[in-house]
């Protein structure tokens, strides 16, 4: 154990405060989710409008949060508020912020991908059995959505924890922040720390990530049945 570095993970309360930096990260990146779905579920229903306006500003967003870094994004929120708004925003509120945005984002173009593949017939049916747009959304649409829809969005939140690593980049600790400072208390007397504790960061992102991702993984093959 010693020659891999996991000596120190069981020092003093080692262990549990990776577990602690596990429990931050996990919160921001659910917190951000359970924000981030229905937003996403709504921005994606305005996509599909025919109005070019709505539906330009819409893509501008989706593309502009596509293409920037999250950790410019995360500088910008964190950094970029305090100075230009004066808004004291800790660093776990600003990471929800940006993760709920990110994931709005990516949500809303899986929900519009979603609708348009519904069959263009499926819309005309209910526009001849007198469904307003609500009730053909509610009861024919986005039922037959939700079943291409589900998958993905369990993948977003995969992606979601798996990215919550930057948010140690603003000063949260979080695992790998944890990970971080036990390393450097404990760098004289266990030279091979560093290997045992991202080692341990790994396994728990993948306890964390794996079950999520059979969970997909099987809803995906269901619905193909």
């Amino acid at each position: 154990m010693q020659a891999l570095g996991l000596d120190v993970l069981f020092k003093g309360k080692n262990f549990l405060r990776l577990l602690g930096g596990l429990g931050v990260a996990l919160k921001i990146s659910l917190i951000s989710v359970a924000l981030s779905i229905p937003l996403g579920i709504l921005l994606g229903i305005l996509m599909t409008r025919k109005n070019r306006v709505l539906r330009a500003i819409l893509r501008l967003y989706l593309e502009t949060l596509r293409i920037m870094p999250q950790m410019v994004l995360l500088f910008l929120v964190f950094f970029g508020t305090t100075r230009a708004l004066g808004w004291d925003l800790d660093g776990e509120t600003a990471s929800v912020i940006v993760f709920t945005l990110w994931g709005t984002a990516e949500m809303s173009d899986l929900v519009r991908g979603a609708l348009i593949s519904i069959p263009k017939h499926q819309f005309e049916s209910a526009e001849a059995l007198g469904l307003t747009k609500a009730q053909m959304h509610l009861y024919i649409i986005l039922p037959q959505a939700v079943r291409r829809l589900v998958p993905l969005s369990i993948n977003l939140i995969t992606r979601m924890i798996k990215t919550t690593s930057l948010v140690l980049m603003i000063g949260v600790v979080e695992v790998i922040k944890v990970a971080q400072q036990i390393i450097e208390a404990n760098r004289m007397v266990s030279p091979n720390g560093a290997f045992g504790m991202y080692l341990t960061v790994f396994l728990l992102y993948f306890i964390s990530c794996f079950p999520i991702s059979l969970l997909a993984g099987k809803l995906e093959k269901s619905f193909r049945e």
